[in-house]
């Protein structure tokens, strides 16, 4: 039996803790050496939390410490990350990418089960269910999506934000479709959880991986279940951290699973927890409304100078002209090309500045690109 503090188990209030930091202070916390507009890929860690995931490896290094200390910022990052969607901690599972719970969700259906998915969204969302055995997969448009939802439907399954363009989904009418339909909801917020706003109460299932928006390193992913969605899922990923108490169930049978939402967690890797709750704990200070304004100004002033209308969303996707990915790396303007698109992505700790250089490098290289 392992000689550590046991886990508390018990929910705080949802509360906020928005408008302690403004976001010119909170850029401070982050040390970009290029035009960093890749969030989309992954975030850049705030010095909080790079510095706690640098001391918990000097600890491992050096075999300072038992790993109940590394512990302990699960815990914090569940409460933070629950308080910035609005639900109880007590709903939210931990692990480590977004297919594990998909995965999940997708083995707990009954064979024929239809689901409806988006065509062109991620495929840690879409291949689960398309493995699932004896699963009906609907693929339709993204802006299709709530027509599709019909009595027949169980599940509808789509990302909050497109990975490949930005396009934020109808979240309103998917819950009016599945509300009226009967139909549970999966949303996939890996995309939009920190900086969109989004009320974790209105999805059946609302997951995020945290290496994002979130400002984290890779291996850490949440998910929100509400108290009636749980009902049909199995525990099919069930281990030792699954337990009522983890640090008393580690050997033998039988179960003794959790009552809440952590009777589905993952086993954590915990130096990537060890840098997550710090990150949150900086969005949360910030608010995600006043990150949502930030991010969105922010891309709707890289529309604007590129001719387009204002947009809802911190995700700018052009079609790339001539070598401007080239162009682009030359510059220090961290971007993605992928498919045929290249992808700009605006967070908490850019600026207009970051924008112009990214329009003055975006736009010489259309008027290179028209004259050769």
């Amino acid at each position: 039996m392992l000689a550590v503090p046991r886990r508390p188990r018990a929910a705080r209030p949802v509360c906020t803790l928005s408008g302690l930091l403004t976001v010119d202070q909170a850029r401070r916390l982050f040390s970009p050496e290029s035009t960093y507009l890749n969030t989309a890929s992954y975030g850049l860690p705030p010095r909080p939390g790079f510095e706690a995931l640098q001391a918990a490896a000097d600890e491992w290094r050096h075999g300072r410490t038992g790993w109940d200390g590394w512990d302990r910022s699960v815990g914090e990052s569940r409460e933070r990350w629950a308080r910035l969607h609005g639900v109880p901690a007590t709903w939210v599972a931990v692990g480590n990418q977004v297919s594990s719970f998909a995965g999940l969700v997708a083995m707990s259906l009954p064979r024929g089960a239809r689901v409806v998915c988006a065509h062109g969204d991620f495929t840690s969302v879409l291949w689960p269910f398309l493995a699932a055995p004896g699963l009906e997969v609907s693929m339709v448009e993204l802006e299709d999506v709530p027509s599709a939802i019909d009595a027949r439907t169980a599940l509808v399954a789509v990302s909050a934000v497109q990975s490949f363009d930005g396009r934020v989904a109808d979240l309103e009418a998917i819950e009016a479709a599945c509300t009226s339909s009967g139909a549970r909801s999966f949303v996939d917020a890996t995309q939009a959880s920190g900086w969109l706003p989004l009320d974790g109460t209105r999805f059946d299932y609302l997951a995020a991986s945290g290496y994002k928006w979130l400002l984290s390193p890779r291996g850490v992913c949440f998910m929100s279940i509400r108290p009636e969605a749980a009902e049909p899922l199995q525990p099919f990923l069930a281990g030792w951290y699954a337990g009522d108490d983890p640090f008393e169930t580690n050997y033998g049978a039988p179960m003794r699973l959790a009552a809440d939402a952590s009777r589905f967690d993952l086993s954590p890797a915990w130096l990537s927890w060890v840098g997550t709750a710090p990150a949150l704990g900086v969005l949360e200070a910030v608010g995600i409304e006043a990150i949502h304004a930030h991010d969105v100004g922010l891309a709707d002033r890289f529309r604007a100078g590129l001719g387009r209308p204002p947009g809802d969303s911190a995700i700018v996707s052009i079609a790339p002209a001539g070598s401007l990915g080239k162009s682009l790396r030359a510059a220090g303007v961290m971007a993605t090309e992928r498919d045929g698109a290249m992808r700009f992505s605006f967070h908490v700790f850019n600026t207009e500045a970051d924008v112009d250089r990214a329009l003055e490098v975006v736009v010489g290289a259309g008027a290179a690109a028209r004259s050769a």
